[in-house]
């Protein structure tokens, strides 16, 4: 066999797993496998489990905190008002640097599947363009989807809807919206609809941007869902943010989400970003302003978490690592319970690899050897320490690796695991 990884502590399994890897397939997954690997990693009882999945981030924006300004109030609405200056002054070179950049980050803590909302409230393209390259560019580190992300709107922006058309014809793989920005409720339906009719004619998936207000009228996500199920586009549609749902009463929060569950719209929550930016206008007590993360998935609707920004005008602070936006969910949407802390793991593996739709995804014979070997024995573990990717895999190669850091005191070597608590 090309690889061999012996001694994987799998999620279920009791047992420690041999992997066998030929090619850029799971062939075998066995108590011990007798042959020699070409490659061989000892996974030491370590976890072993299918790569992060960073549903919802804007690589076109990473890596520009400060520049030309710093937000200096930490709003939404400020962010937005530095992006168009930062704009301005876009390259398609220096899009490309900052974005593979950041890809490297995520890549070397685990993430190898990356969905990027773009701007295209531009008449050149520009950023469309580079993230395109890059596409093709990172293809042996990571797998992209990009998102044709209106920031400014479709209706209120001029000639938005035919950027939009433009974006999806020159590579964009999924159509967006952001319709509680645009200026009128009317606005916002209208451009909802040009996003179902661009989607239908290009086939493409939906992702919108939408409700990502603090304000308990904003309700595009109940639309967003009725024209879900009217265009028979169940499994396809996903709602970004959501973080009005916080704000609403209980009584309609239960019945959208009710709604979301039956038209099968995947829901993402951003808990760095949001965490931050929402309840804003709260004196005290403030609103965490996320979205309702646990309700959603004791209904059964499918929510995947992702990192949104790193070091930009929204978000100052970030690294890409997905194990750290789960610790900031379990913590501020109360699931710390045991069995709640696994639900936080599955929303940025299982959960996000549903929203991107991929067939072959799982520790299983057959499917994609992407694989990553944490420094942790399980899911939980591994949140607490925001353990390292001690080897990350894709298509059967090792693309990155990870030294653990090492710590004494007083000249005694110390660790910062527990055994026969999480293991």
């Amino acid at each position: 066999m090309d690889l061999i990884i012996r001694n994987a502590r799998l999620k279920g399994q009791d047992n420690l797993k041999d992997i066998g890897v030929n090619g850029d397939r799971i062939v075998a997954i066995r108590d011990k496998i007798e042959e020699k690997g070409t490659t061989e990693i000892d996974a030491a009882g370590n976890l072993v489990t299918p790569p992060f999945v960073d549903p919802h981030i804007h690589l076109d924006a990473v890596l520009t905190v400060g520049d030309p300004q710093y937000n200096m109030s930490g709003t939404l609405l400020e962010g937005i008002e530095i992006w168009s200056k930062r704009k301005a002054k876009l390259t398609f070179d220096d899009i490309k640097k900052r974005a593979i950049e950041a890809i490297k980050w995520e890549v070397a803590q685990g993430t190898l599947k990356i969905r990027t909302h773009v701007d295209v409230c531009d008449p050149s393209l520009v950023a469309l363009e580079a993230m395109v390259e890059v596409k093709n560019e990172v293809k042996g580190l990571a797998d992209l989807q990009i998102v044709a992300f209106p920031q400014e709107g479709i209706v209120s922006y001029p000639n938005g809807k035919e950027l939009m058309r433009k974006a999806l014809e020159k590579g964009a793989d999924i159509v967006g919206g952001i319709p509680h920005y645009e200026w009128s409720r009317e606005d916002g339906i209208e451009s909802l609809d040009i996003v179902f009719e661009l989607a239908k004619e290009f086939d493409k998936d939906i992702d919108v941007h939408i409700d990502e207000t603090d304000d308990d009228h904003s309700r595009f996500t109940e639309y967003l869902a009725s024209k879900t199920l009217k265009e028979g586009y169940q499994g396809r549609v996903t709602a970004s943010h959501t973080t009005a749902m916080h704000s609403y009463n209980n009584a309609y929060a239960f019945k959208l989400i009710g709604l979301l569950k039956k038209a099968g719209v995947n829901v993402i929550t951003n808990p760095l970003d949001n965490i931050a930016l929402q309840g804003r206008f709260d004196t005290y007590p403030k609103r965490r302003g996320l979205t309702r993360v646990k309700e959603l998935l004791e209904a059964g609707v499918n929510v995947g978490i992702g990192h949104d920004s790193i070091l930009d005008p929204w978000y100052p602070l970030g690294r890409g690592n997905m194990l750290q936006v789960a610790f900031m969910c379990l913590n501020v949407t109360h699931m710390t319970g045991y069995n709640e802390m696994l639900k936080i793991f599955d929303a940025i593996t299982v959960n996000s690899a549903k929203i991107f739709r991929l067939k072959d995804y799982g520790i299983r014979e057959g499917n994609r050897a992407d694989i990553v070997v944490l420094n942790a024995p399980s899911e939980i573990e591994a949140i607490r320490l925001m353990a390292e990717a001690l080897y990350v895999i894709k298509d059967g190669k090792v693309v990155a690796n990870t030294q653990p850091a090492s710590s004494t005191v007083n000249g005694e070597s110390i660790t910062f695991r527990v055994s026969g608590i999480y293991d």
